[in-house]
């Protein structure tokens, strides 16, 4: 590895904090999720259930137990936390004027708490949520006017942590906002007839406007980052879902190559060269999608290209013209199912081979410094009984992508970090449930939401102290 390089693991505020409505924070986006499970969706709900449970709202209690957690990420040797700010912490509703002291002072005594570790944090302003109220009351962000409420958001953090963050990512995943999937998820964008999370009713017309003022914003706000602070680095975050065609037949090489487009590429290339690609232009004229913009968005995106490029990565896909293949599930978005690679306990595909391919592409396209900010694995674990988590397939699994990484640095890729996804067990984003883990540490809670909430270091804790402390160089497990 490069002597530079930085590791680290990541996290997000709604599935790790807890807290959800004390010290001022009102209910986000997330906090109206239900817990599902493999074979059950989630549920959005217009208003708090009794009996219905909502893993967020207690979540791991970071909120409570970040010095204690923050000293276990010290001890595996971090240099940087990838983690979020809950926007609902520090502007309950979105639309106040002012922000919530209570909240700012939290993420300062985090930062504080980080520092003191020699931890670089690097701050994920909106991850998977904003403040319910902004979906109530303006639809997410199919209204502009939410741009003003996210720049105001900015500026305050901005300011107040000028010094203790330097970089920043402006939303996680923002792409995931060209899937229906990411109406509600990644947009705010509530339909009447959506119930399940997975099942939205969709209108891609509204949908790619939100993703517009989306992006507007995060144009908006890379400018202000640099105006506040010369050091300010900002970044995009793409969930790469990458996709091979299933056959060398034309057409699925074509539909492969329309797919990675608009999925993968598109917002990538908006936040990276600051303005729409051609292939974006054809694909809104076949599907009767009309894009308002005023008449200065398009400076407003060329003055904000970001400096770096950070992306997840879990899973490939194939795609193909037969609908009659069998399919498999993915982070997002699932595909056809690859003969060649195994698959994890939730159907996820294993493709190591595929990161180096991804990140040799994505260098060459943007050549930005790019980050692997989540990549991981999601499964059951299990304690024994001398109080041991022996989690070699987790071991194995990021083993395996970080020699890709070693590869694709030797490619001449420049990639100087990597932060898996997680570094501590947490409640999962696309189906609400703790106990598929990807953690180091493990959580003591379950499902029901019951559990001591006791953390206990997994074999992976070891074996990653010593990843790090060598450079990713002792990569086996003992």
């Amino acid at each position: 590895m490069r002597e530079d390089f930085l590791w680290g693991g990541a996290t997000a505020a709604n599935q790790i904090e807890g807290a959800w409505n004390i010290d001022g924070k009102k209910a986000s986006t997330a906090d109206m999720l239900s817990r599902g499970s493999r074979i059950t969706a989630r549920r959005i709900t217009r208003k708090i259930e009794e009996n219905t449970i909502y893993p967020s709202h207690e979540a791991i209690d970071f909120y409570h137990n970040y010095k204690e957690d923050i000293a276990l990420l010290a001890e595996m040797g971090f240099q940087v936390f990838r983690m979020s700010i809950a926007w609902s912490r520090i502007f309950p509703n979105g639309d106040d004027q002012e922000p919530n002291e209570a909240g700012l002072k939290f993420y300062d005594d985090v930062f504080d708490e980080l520092a003191k570790y020699h931890i670089e944090p690097l701050v994920t302003i909106s991850h998977y949520e904003m403040p319910f109220h902004l979906c109530e009351v303006y639809n997410g962000w199919a209204d502009r006017r939410v741009i003003d409420f996210y720049i105001r958001y900015c500026s305050t953090i901005f300011h107040r942590y000028k010094g203790k963050v330097k970089r920043w990512l402006t939303f996680n995943e923002i792409n995931t906002g060209t899937t229906p999937y990411g109406g509600y998820l990644a947009l705010g964008i509530l339909h009447e007839n959506t119930e399940y999370l997975t099942e939205p009713e969709d209108m891609p017309q509204l949908r790619y406007q939100a993703l517009h003022h989306q992006l507007l914003a995060s144009a908006k706000a890379v400018k202000l980052a640099h105006e506040i602070d010369t050091n300010n680095q900002v970044g995009c975050m793409i969930v790469y879902m990458t996709v091979y065609p299933y056959t060398c037949n034309p057409q699925d090489v074509l539909l492969t190559q329309q797919q990675d487009q608009m999925q993968n590429l598109f917002c990538g290339d908006v936040q990276v060269f600051g303005e729409y690609p051609y292939y974006a232009e054809a694909y809104f004229r076949r599907n009767g999608i009309q894009i308002h913009m005023e008449v200065e968005d398009a400076e407003v995106l060329k003055d904000g290209c970001v400096d770096f490029y950070t992306f997840s990565y879990y899973v490939s896909n194939c795609v193909s013209a037969d609908s009659s293949l069998e399919t498999t599930s993915g982070n997002i978005l699932g595909g056809i199912k690859n003969p060649y690679l195994k698959v994890s306990d939730w159907g996820w595909q294993i493709d190591p081979v595929g990161l180096r391919y991804t990140l040799n592409k994505l260098y060459s396209r943007y050549r930005k410094p790019v980050m692997l900010v989540e990549n991981g694995l999601g499964a059951e674990d299990h304690i024994e009984s001398n109080g041991t988590i022996t989690d070699d397939y987790r071991i194995a699994y990021l083993k395996a992508h970080i020699e890709q990484i070693k590869l694709a640095l030797a490619d001449g890729v420049d990639i100087f970090g990597y932060t898996p996804w997680s570094c501590i067990d947490l409640v999962s984003a696309s189906t609400g449930e703790m106990e598929k883990r990807y953690g180091m540490i493990y959580v003591d809670k379950d499902n029901e939401g019951k559990g001591s909430l006791r953390r206990c270091k997994k074999k992976s804790f070891a074996w990653y102290r010593r990843v790090i402390q060598s450079n990713g160089e002792q990569l086996n497990a003992e």
